[in-house]
């Protein structure tokens, strides 16, 4: 398995003999406003994509969107999707896709992708008024004969959802979206350093990956700040805080 951050929480996966684009974000640095009600009013993207559009769907089987945010999906995407490729994504989400003139499948249950396994899951993003705004959003657990089991946990925050999933699951790799995102009130939409050692020591037999950093205006959690924090908490050695552009190469007992 191999897992490359493209930027934020846009992601290659090549597994089972297949490359997914997960949460495609493609547009320039600078081509969205600031996220609204922030402390850190900057155009977002605020870094420039590690590869162009089309390098980012070239050789895609399937597209996985876990919600429909500015920053999980956005127009430049909308534009190189190959439209024979998969959108697969939160049934929620079905209409749009369909409106956009892709050809979206959603995901219930479990869903298989010419032998990959990919479940639903799902979380919180944000806690109380603020978590029911940001709407509903979804992880995948994918398993691939031979491969280790992964889990793409989505825009939530440590949550049973989270929880039970890991429970369930028992994944190898967790993919959890970090950067602490906040507005000027309220708590934090996604994982802050704290959420990151929780699922950690949720899972401790997991390798737990941190994006969602130091792309986005409302991220004030950085990679360093998180391994200061991971390292405080005694977990060296268990997180993994991918640059923009950098492949992880993953087997079993990572």
């Amino acid at each position: 398995m191999r897992i490359r951050l493209l930027r934020h929480a846009t992601l290659l996966i090549e597994t089972g003999g297949h490359r997914l684009l997960v949460d495609p974000m493609l547009g320039p640095q600078g081509s969205q406003p600031p996220v609204p009600e922030t402390p850190n009013p900057r155009p977002n993207p605020i870094v420039p994509l590690s590869v162009t559009p089309l390098d980012a769907v070239s050789g895609i089987s399937a597209v996985l969107v876990t919600h429909l945010h500015g920053d999980h999906f956005d127009a430049p995407a909308l534009g190189v999707v190959p439209r024979d490729r998969p959108v697969l994504c939160q049934p929620r989400d079905l209409q749009m896709f369909v409106r956009a003139g892709l050809a979206p499948t959603a995901i219930e249950g479990t869903l298989d992708l010419e032998g990959i396994a990919i479940t639903r899951t799902g979380g919180r993003h944000g806690t109380g008024a603020i978590g029911q705004e940001m709407g509903e959003v979804s992880g995948y657990v994918l398993r691939s004969p031979g491969e280790p089991s992964l889990y793409v946990a989505g825009d939530t925050i440590w949550c049973d959802e989270v929880a039970a999933a890991i429970a369930e699951h028992a994944p190898d790799v967790i993919v959890v979206n970090a950067g602490a995102a906040r507005f000027i009130h309220g708590d934090p939409i996604t994982m802050d350093a704290d959420d990151v050692v929780a699922t950690c020591r949720a899972a401790p037999d997991a390798l737990v990956v941190a994006v969602h950093m130091e792309a986005m205006n409302h991220c004030g959690l950085d990679r360093a700040g998180l391994r200061a924090a991971v390292a405080a908490a005694g977990l060296d050695g268990r997180v993994a805080t991918p640059a923009d552009g950098e492949t992880l190469e993953l087997t079993f007992g990572p």
